[in-house]
């Protein structure tokens, strides 16, 4: 997974951290969540506030 396989990036989220408070999550946490899930391969500087936002949206959108 790349930083812009949002979708695949919120599926992934939820199977690991189904009880997350994704609402109110801090971007450096989910980033480091992200960061963590096995497949993502992709470079930490490639990340910006954007796609960590589009990310949580997916997230709360994959939960709902």
């Amino acid at each position: 997974m790349k930083w812009l396989d949002i979708e695949d990036i919120a599926e992934a989220l939820e199977e690991k951290f189904p009880g997350e408070d994704i609402v109110n999550i801090r971007f450096t946490e989910l980033k480091k969540k992200v960061l963590g899930l096995e497949g993502f391969d992709d470079d930490e500087k490639r990340c910006n506030e954007k796609i960590l936002e589009a990310i949580q949206v997916a997230w709360i959108g994959e939960r709902s």
